[in-house]
């Protein structure tokens, strides 16, 4: 049976990951999301099971020494992490696996599979970038400093992923499209390193040509916007 892919879907604290990558589920039924364990609280809207799995801190512990997890990571007091069990069951059943994960839950993931994808979502500035945390209205100034530097930091990490994707102001839809191009992309090599196709189609163009212009090529000009 063909094996499903993985897809690393992850970017700073005002990247807007959460809301692309709901909108991609939204437009691409298809796509299957792999729900993380955190031990943070709810935001409002967010549901148990969905979102994420709520737990708390002493059992998200009980899980780390149970070696549980596929990765996780501490994040301004909270755990974050992704079982191995949510992940590899749907990878060997031929589904696709969306991780919609923290940088640094990622990067112990690249060390585990190498041979995932992994897309780097940014915000188009960092003036962009502190506007959006501010918005949201829910943090203390200590805190959104705290994610400012962090979200900066992570940044830096780009030459490290696949593929980069800005996420303009009121764009998530598109933003949502170019990452379905990557995956689309991702599947046209796979099958064709396998033997299943043995050149590109007109149909498969558009989303060759739409990912090729999101690789990490362009990182140092990225980068440049958050120093």
């Amino acid at each position: 049976m063909k094996k499903g892919l993985l897809f690393i879907i992850s970017g700073p604290a005002g990247s807007g990951k959460g809301t692309v990558v709901k909108e991609l589920l939204r437009l691409h039924p298809e796509v299957k999301l792999s729900v993380s364990m955190t031990t943070r609280n709810p935001r409002p809207g967010e549901v148990h099971g969905v979102n994420y799995y709520y737990t708390t801190k002493k059992d998200f512990k009980r899980r780390i020494k149970n070696k549980e997890f596929l990765e996780h990571a501490a994040y301004n007091g909270n755990f974050y992490g992704t079982l191995i069990s949510e992940v590899k069951g749907r990878l060997e059943s031929g589904e696709d696996v969306i991780l919609e994960i923290e940088v640094q839950g990622a990067m112990k993931v690249k060390a585990v599979f190498p041979e995932a994808t992994f897309i780097m979502l940014t915000p188009p500035d960092a003036k962009i970038l502190e506007s959006r945390l501010r918005g949201r209205g829910t943090e203390k100034e200590k805190d959104i400093i705290k994610r400012l530097k962090r979200a900066k930091e992570e940044i830096l990490l780009l030459p490290n992923y696949d593929y980069s994707v800005i996420n303009e102001d009121n764009a998530a839809e598109k933003c949502a499209e170019l990452v379905y191009s990557i995956m689309q992309k991702e599947h046209f090599v796979a099958d064709y390193i396998d033997g299943r196709v043995q050149e590109l189609t007109e149909a498969d163009a558009p989303h060759v040509v739409a990912a090729v212009s999101h690789s990490t090529k362009y990182t140092k000009s990225i980068i440049k916007k958050f120093r």
